[in-house]
């Protein structure tokens, strides 16, 4: 499982158990919340029926017949009582009342139970006793939240306690209210735990950024390309960054070292012993005519190992760079020109001829030395494979984001077994005309030049002749 899942997941997990038994206790405490609001109301509702009915026996007017008929003439009402959501439609308070001794003196739900003796249930008892009475019960032991509420006050007659009345309270629309509004409360956690969960992906997706930009970075240093340590913030992953970048640039180094060496040891050894063959022959008597032979072999061969060295130069330097330093818009037109003026006597002497295709081509951003050299290999590639009187074809194509320059010959192509390998270092084919072979290093030298720029070259058979493409990207 990749980091990010396994990060998403964790946060998944976290979310589930961060909200899950929050909710569980919010429905539970919010019953309980409800349930106490109910009992405060209950309080002052017993409180103040009990101070009526002490005032009543205090005058004498008091009749349980009166309190009866005002129940059961409150119950039969029918009313509609809109509270926010809930709506109400009938009264489902009960009243008993009770003497001194705890014997019920009247009970509006049941008339039947006078004088049925309520001293030992909890509201009436602790009443009784001058403290706070109150109990629950549950009609349906299967269903704890069905609950009646029971709050008792004295009441008080000249100061003496004559009795208890207690105000009976079920339960069932705190129940209603509840139920009504869980499925809001629902979608709300749902909405926040969707919200939580999206964060969640976008924070993975943000922590394991950093190392998808450094697993590319691995693989394109695997595959041998032109690496560029992406950024990576200022996390520990910079650092480790930062550490793979030195070593590779050591392993490198050193590779690139030792396979320099070895090829440059090789390269020379064909022109040096050339060089040593012809000095040896030179300390001989000879007519006139074959030394100077030998003197010219010698100058060509050294001529052949300054190029090489130069070249290698060159392109060391190249791919010591890992990105381009500045980039300035070159016009393209200005670019071309210059490359065929360098070129004119080579065409000249080939009697090779050009047609040319770059008006309106416009500017191209990129380093302008190296993108004259980059062209300059091409052109020398092209002169070097046309037949004398031959022609070349130079155009310029612009599309929407690319630029390609194109440089076509009328030589006898490549073969598709070299197509690859013509661009490895050293790796040259023979010229038609002479049958030599050049330093190897101009088409490793073009495809540096393209990748530094973001771009790349190509080759394709065009019978007759061969065409090499320069893309190099407008942004």
């Amino acid at each position: 499982m990749k980091l990010g899942a396994r990060i998403f997941l964790a946060y998944v997990l976290l979310t589930a158990l961060c909200f899950s038994y929050p909710l569980s206790r919010f429905f539970g405490e919010l019953r309980t919340l409800f349930v106490e609001n109910v009992e405060e109301v209950l309080v002052d509702q017993a409180h103040i029926l009990a101070a009526l009915v002490g005032g009543s026996m205090e005058t004498g007017r008091f009749q349980t017949g009166e309190l009866a008929a005002a129940f059961t003439a409150v119950h039969e009402r029918t009313f509609s009582a809109r509270i926010y959501d809930f709506t109400k439609t009938s009264v489902d308070m009960q009243v008993y009342l009770t003497d001194a001794a705890g014997r019920i003196v009247f009970d509006s739900a049941r008339p039947d139970r006078a004088g049925a003796d309520y001293s030992r249930w909890r509201d009436v008892a602790q009443t009784l006793k001058g403290g706070y009475g109150a109990r629950t019960t549950h009609p349906d032991p299967q269903r704890p939240e069905t609950s009646i509420l029971h709050v008792a006050a004295p009441v008080m007659v000249h100061g003496r306690l004559a009795g208890v009345l207690t105000v009976v309270k079920p339960t069932t629309n705190v129940n209603a209210l509840l139920e009504q509004e869980r499925p809001a409360m629902l979608r709300i956690w749902f909405s926040a735990a969707a919200v939580a969960l999206g964060l969640s992906f976008l924070v993975a997706q943000w922590l394991t950024r950093p190392v998808a930009r450094l697993t590319r970075y691995a693989e394109e240093v695997r595959a041998g390309g032109r690496a560029v340590l992406p950024s990576l913030g200022g996390t520990e992953l910079r650092d480790m960054g930062l550490a793979l970048e030195s070593m590779r640039e050591a392993l490198e180094g050193k590779k690139y070292a030792e396979h320099y060496v070895q090829t440059l040891t090789h390269e020379i050894k064909s022109p040096l012993s050339a060089i040593l063959g012809a000095a040896e022959l030179l300390n001989e008597d000879m007519p006139a005519e074959r030394r100077a032979a030998f003197l010219a072999n010698i100058r060509t061969e050294a001529a052949r190992i300054q190029e090489l060295v130069e070249r290698m130069l060159e392109l060391a330097a190249l791919e010591n760079r890992r990105e381009l330093g500045t980039r300035e818009t070159v016009p393209v037109e200005t670019l071309l020109r210059g490359v065929l003026e360098a070129k004119a006597p080579l065409l000249l002497r080939r009697n090779l001829t050009v047609r040319a295709d770059f008006d309106g081509a416009g500017g191209v951003p990129g380093d302008p030395f190296l993108l004259h050299q980059a062209l300059a290999n091409l052109v020398q590639n092209a002169i070097d494979f046309s037949p004398d009187r031959g022609s070349l074809c130079i155009r310029a194509r612009r599309g929407d984001t690319w630029l390609i320059l194109d440089v076509a010959d009328e030589g006898p192509g490549i073969e598709a077994a070299y197509a690859d390998k013509v661009f490895d270092k050293f790796f040259s084919l023979r010229r038609p005309d002479t049958g030599k072979k050049s330093t190897g290093l101009g088409l490793n030298f073009v495809r540096e030049v393209a990748q530094l720029h973001g771009g790349s070259v190509r080759l394709e058979n065009t019978a007759p002749g061969l065409r090499a493409s320069l893309v190099l990207p407008l942004a």
